[in-house]
């Protein structure tokens, strides 16, 4: 990082996140990867976007193809389809 005055940020996250960002920074990585990552988000880089949307889709599927999900149908459609759906429609435009 460039010679820039770094100010603290607080900020809420899962336990899970937490304990994995305690191990990197023990290698001393963890913080470098919370500012690239913010970085990367306020910066508008197509990276997150195209990873983000990669995952949306990734569990769209995940939704979509799940047998029990497909047994269950609301409105003549199965819930798997309708969930998958909704899903999708978090993806960033």
């Amino acid at each position: 990082m460039e010679n820039e005055k770094l100010v603290p940020y607080s900020v809420y996250i899962p336990l899970a996140h937490y304990e994995k960002l305690k191990q990197l920074a023990k290698k001393r990585k963890a913080a470098a990867l919370v500012r690239d990552a913010i970085a990367i988000i306020l910066n508008g880089n197509d990276q997150y976007k195209s990873g983000y949307n990669n995952a949306i889709a990734e569990s769209a599927k995940i939704v979509y193809d799940c047998k029990e999900a497909q047994m269950v149908a609301v409105n003549g459609r199965d819930v798997g389809a309708l969930l998958a759906d909704r899903i999708k429609e978090l993806q960033l435009k």
